[in-house]
């Protein structure tokens, strides 16, 4: 099974678009856990308790590397693998660079962390994605419209009637997309340019930050980015989820919330 083929199978079996994003801080894991594994059982509990309303898990690497803890995040990824092998993974890491080096960024994706899919960074051109594209069952998620404030320094920036957002799209889906393992990240902070986006990209599968502690509206998102199967959306949420709680019911807040998140989507999919 593709890359695609899994996404799909996840938002048609989960009857869901929320992505969980496993961003654990550790400054702000629940006092009752802790050790060298603190992360990793942070993880765990989150996954187990919203695996049944997630489409997809995104942890995002820098939170593992910035404290010497890849070996947690080989553990969260193979431990999806093993518990919950038809939710997808993509990490979440934003790889950007040329020739051999983008080569060894997608050996760690997706050798090492055995991710579905990984972040990557187009700034530098076609040439720097190939060795992420040439894995024809991964999934490469390429920056496009970001949910940050300043996106829109270098995003936002038009040339011969399109802005680099736009053709960051139009390049993705007529050049880039020959396995059809694209997808494309765009902040639900920009309800407008997910719109324009969908209608460049057609089918591939949008990543959507921006909901949550960020304020995303998300009948906006679903109004402008849902493709024509009423699906085609990983909606993150990160923070509004994993910490949900601090206290000894973190996990089971999280998955509460997770739920509310996913009713609340399908609630409005079906009145629009």
């Amino acid at each position: 099974m593709n890359f695609l083929e899994k996404v799909r199978r996840s938002w048609q079996s989960q009857n869901s678009l929320v992505c969980v994003g496993l961003d654990p801080h550790p400054a702000k894991l629940p006092s009752v856990l802790s050790g060298k594994d603190a992360l990793f059982e942070f993880n765990r509990q989150i996954i187990d308790g919203t695996a049944q309303w997630a489409c997809a898990f995104k942890p995002q690497i820098a939170y593992y590397s910035a404290v010497a803890a890849e070996n947690q995040l080989e553990k969260t990824i193979q431990y999806i693998k093993s518990e919950h092998p038809h939710i997808p993974v993509i990490l979440d890491a934003k790889r950007g660079d040329i020739g051999a080096t983008a080569e060894m960024y997608a050996k760690e994706a997706f050798d090492r962390y055995q991710a579905d899919a990984v972040t990557v960074n187009p700034y530098m051109g076609g040439d720097t994605l190939e060795p992420y594209l040439s894995r024809t069952d991964k999934g490469v998620i390429i920056l496009c419209r970001t949910s940050n404030p300043g996106s829109g320094d270098l995003q936002g920036v038009s040339s011969e009637g399109e802005t680099i957002a736009m053709r960051v799209a139009r390049l993705a889906s007529k050049e880039w997309n020959q396995h059809e393992n694209i997808g494309l990240v765009v902040g639900a902070t920009y309800p407008e340019q997910i719109k324009v986006m969908r209608e460049i990209g057609g089918e591939m599968p949008l990543l959507i930050p921006g909901i949550g502690a960020q304020g995303g509206d998300l009948e906006e998102v679903l109004k402008s980015g849902l493709d024509r199967r009423g699906k085609g959306l990983w909606i993150n949420a990160s923070r509004s989820i994993i910490y949900a709680s601090n206290g000894p019911d973190f996990a089971e807040a999280a998955s509460a919330e997770a739920q509310r998140l996913c009713t609340q989507i399908n609630e409005i999919k079906a009145k629009i």
